[in-house]
């Protein structure tokens, strides 16, 4: 029976890791928190699981919460014009929605990760709570026939050498700030279905708003993307929870007044319901080299962290576990040496550089055939259809998003 380390306890990891025992290995999973630990702990993210995601977790069984969490069926993009002259406050040019043809959910991965690690141990992982370090791994990878990093911050994430073709920028591209609340009323233009939308202020930075299922059950999610530096960048030392929300509601009620009309009643979901933070978008080469010669495979965020503006972490944390767990099986009994880790991280990669390259396209201002596209999309439902389930599968965007003369052909076919 081969033996096999994931360190990190995230999507990937902890998807990998059942994956794995599912089909025989022996597995050791390595977290830094125990599950009762990360249940009541502070978020961890947003997420926002497309048709595709969501198909890798049925697979294997571990869609334990999809009967409760809600199912989003639609997204929607808002984009606000400057603010009026006289009252200042902004209003919309654009807003549509499109239905998607797979819905989407969302977890609170306080509730799955910890679940997931629960279930790990009771079908008898092997579970370590040790925050790891590099003199740690130096020691396992000589004791297990492969090493999976999933954990993609702190000292290990350091092992791996930054890709600077596929990394343009060296700072973080946007400020980040969360909330989970309940109350959230509904939208009085809403179609009849749970739907994330994506508001966006030009030269400010964007909203999103999601359903999701939480620790204290059925929520919502609002979130800001500042640029840095901007009005939205008001989040550093913000240590409260309430003051956290006031200052969401605030910005909520100046730069997108639609989406606050629904949101006075809102309060936080529970005491860990904020975040904030900041991170530049890189791609890493796959395998990191220990000081004792031995070498490790990194996982997801570890190798591809894009910004969470395209939604997608969760997704590609997903993807990229099924992409491994497939090449690991298909190997067999042979070693699992660099190259054999080049090649699975390759396979990742067929998928992941259609993110990549969608997400830093969109942290630039919009160029005008991408604004034309945008608008277009309030007109033409059939463009809102696909821009939408672009978010299951990103790379439809290079049918139509990204070069000036693809996106007025697909106009022009729609409009014929």
């Amino acid at each position: 029976m081969r033996k096999i380390l994931v360190v990190g306890a995230g999507q990937a990891g902890l998807q990998l890791a059942l994956g794995l025992q599912s089909h025989g290995y022996e597995v050791t999973l390595m977290s830094n928190r125990t599950a009762d630990e990360i249940r009541s702990g502070r978020v961890m993210s947003t997420q926002c699981m497309f048709h595709t995601a969501l198909q890798h977790e049925r697979d294997l069984h571990l869609n334990f919460w999809e009967s409760q969490a809600p199912r989003i069926e639609g997204l929607g993009a808002s984009v606000a014009c400057p603010p009026d002259e006289e009252t200042g406050v902004h209003s919309r040019v654009v807003d549509w929605v499109g239905r998607l043809d797979g819905y989407a959910q969302s977890v609170d991965q306080r509730v799955k990760m910890a679940g997931w690690m629960e279930t790990f141990a009771q079908r008898g992982g092997q579970l370590v709570i040790h925050g790891a370090a590099v003199s740690d791994l130096d020691y396992f990878a000589r004791t297990y026939d492969l090493v999976l990093v999933s954990a993609g911050k702190g000292e290990l994430v350091s092992m791996f050498e930054r890709d600077a073709s596929r990394s343009p920028y060296s700072e973080p591209q946007r400020a980040l700030s969360v909330a989970y609340v309940h109350g959230l009323g509904p939208r009085p233009e809403h179609p009849d279905y749970d739907a994330v939308r994506v508001n966006l202020v030009p030269g400010v930075g964007e909203l999103f708003i999601m359903p999701t299922w939480t620790v204290s059950g059925r929520a919502d999610i609002l979130f800001w993307e500042g640029i840095p530096g901007g009005p939205l960048d008001a989040f550093r030392g913000v240590k409260d929870p309430s003051e956290h929300l006031a200052l969401t509601l605030g910005l909520m009620e100046k730069y997108t007044p639609w989406e606050y009309a629904r949101a006075t009643k809102v309060e936080l979901t529970d005491a860990g319901g904020t975040l904030a933070g900041r991170y530049a978008p890189t791609v890493r080469k796959p395998v990191g080299r220990l000081p004792g010669g031995g070498a490790v495979l990194g996982v997801a965020d570890v190798v591809v962290a894009n910004d969470p503006i395209t939604g997608q972490g969760s997704n590609s944390a997903s993807k990229c576990a099924a992409a491994y767990l497939a090449a690991i099986l298909e190997h067999g009994d042979q070693p699992f040496d660099e190259a054999w880790m080049g090649h699975a991280f390759d396979r990742y990669w067929d998928t992941a550089q259609h993110v990549t390259k969608w997400t830093n396209a969109m942290l630039a201002p919009p160029p005008e055939h991408v604004l034309n596209l945008i608008g277009a999309a309030g007109q033409l439902p059939p463009v809102a259809h696909r821009f939408a389930n672009a978010f299951d599968d990103p790379s439809d965007f290079e049918n139509f998003f990204f070069e000036p003369d693809k996106t007025a052909a697909y106009l022009a076919s729609v409009t014929a």
